[in-house]
C-alpha cells in the first residue's frame, strides 16, 4: 500500500483522502485559507463550509469572539448571505477535484432546513451537514439539538429532501447524546460530527458586563477535548451497530490528538481552532498519522477506529 493510501478513508460513501477534515466557521466557504503560502485543500478529506441559513444573517452584535484559557468562545451569529447565493456565487469557485465539501445548515424551523436541503441538493456539493443546535422559533427558541424528538424531524425532513449524505452535528449541551443519536439513525442520518461547542461566558470585570456581545458563545480549543472524546465514544456505541461514521471533533492540535479520537471512535478528525494560530497544521498531522501507522504496524488508519480498550 502506498504511503498516502494509508490515509484514504470512506466517509457515507465518500472518500476522502485523509481523515482530517476542516470544520465549519474555522475557513469561510472554502477559499480562505488558499491564499496562505504552502496551504492545500488537497491535504484534508473534506472541508465543512460556514453554516448556511435560508435567508441572509448579519449575525450578532460584537464582540464575537474571546480568547479563553487553551481555547476560545465565539458567538458569531451565523453571518451569512443566504443558501441560494452560497450556490450561486461560492461554489461555482470552488475545486471539487481538490476534496469533498460539505455544506453546513442552519435554520430556525423545521420547515426551513428541508428548504435549504433542497437547495444545495441541487448543486455540486458532496454532502450536508446538519447544524441542530440552533433555537427553533417556533418552540420558544428551545436548541433542536437538546430534544431527541425534534433533532430527529429536523434529520427526517432533510431526509426527504435529498438523497446526498446527511450528517448530523451533535451539541454536548444536553442529557444523553446517545438516545439523540439513535433518534437521528432511526430518520436517515448517515453520519454524525461530535461535538459542536460547549456554551460558555466570558467576564469583563471592569465593565462587570459579559464580553461576548451576545452574553454567551461556544467554548472550542483544547479546554473541550476530554469532554469530545467521552461523546465521542458513547456516540460510537450507537453508530457501530449501524454501520454510520462519526467526525470526532474539539480541541485538536497534535497528533496524539488525532489518534485519540480515531481509537474513541472516529473515522474522521475535525481541525478548527488550531488553523487559526498555525494554519499549516494539517500537513504535520498527515505525517504524523504515517508515523504511528508504521510504528504500531498498523496498515491503515481505518484500521484504528473504535480499537478503545476500557477497564473492567
Amino acid at each position: 500500500m502506498k504511503k498516502n493510501e494509508k490515509l484514504n478513508i470512506d466517509f457515507c460513501g465518500l472518500k476522502f483522502n485523509s481523515p482530517l477534515v476542516l470544520l465549519s466557521g474555522c475557513v469561510g466557504f472554502g477559499e480562505e485559507y488558499t491564499r496562505i503560502n504552502g496551504f492545500s485543500n488537497k491535504d484534508v478529506g473534506a472541508i465543512c463550509l460556514k453554516g448556511t441559513t435560508l435567508e441572509p444573517r448579519l449575525g450578532n452584535s460584537p464582540h464575537r469572539i474571546s480568547e479563553t484559557y487553551l481555547g476560545m468562545l465565539n458567538a458569531i451569529g451565523l453571518q451569512n448571505p443566504g443558501s441560494q447565493v452560497v450556490v450561486d456565487e461560492y461554489l461555482p469557485n470552488l475545486d471539487f477535484s481538490e476534496t469533498r465539501f460539505i455544506a453546513n445548515l442552519s435554520g430556525s424551523s423545521v420547515e426551513e432546513y428541508a428548504e435549504i436541503t433542497r437547495i444545495f441538493d441541487d448543486s455540486p456539493i458532496d454532502a450536508m451537514e446538519i447544524n441542530i443546535s440552533c433555537p427553533n422559533i417556533k418552540k420558544g427558541g428551545l436548541e433542536f439539538g437538546n430534544d431527541p424528538i425534534m433533532s430527529a424531524k429536523v434529520v427526517e425532513a432533510c431526509r426527504r429532501a435529498t438523497k446526498k449524505p446527511l450528517i448530523t452535528k451533535l451539541s454536548p449541551n444536553q442529557t444523553n447524546i446517545a438516545e439523540n443519536a439513535k433518534c437521528c439513525i432511526e430518520s436517515g442520518t448517515d453520519g454524525f460530527a461530535v461535538i459542536n461547542t460547549i456554551t460558555g461566558m466570558a467576564v469583563d470585570i471592569e465593565s462587570r458586563k459579559p464580553i461576548i456581545g451576545n452574553n454567551q458563545g461556544g467554548l472550542s480549543g483544547p479546554a473541550i477535548k476530554p469532554i469530545a472524546l467521552l461523546k465521542v465514544h458513547q456516540v460510537y456505541q450507537v453508530a457501530k451497530q449501524y454501520n454510520i461514521p462519526i467526525i470526532g471533533q474539539g480541541g485538536v492540535t497534535k497528533i496524539e490528538d488525532v489518534i485519540e479520537f480515531i481509537i474513541a471512535g472516529s473515522t474522521a478528525v475535525g481541525i478548527g481552532t488550531a488553523l487559526f494560530y498555525e494554519p499549516l497544521v494539517c500537513k504535520k498531522l498527515n505525517d504524523g498519522i504515517i508515523q504511528y501507522l508504521k510504528n504500531n504496524n498498523i496498515d491503515k488508519i481505518s484500521d484504528l477506529t473504535g480499537t478503545l480498550q476500557l477497564h473492567t
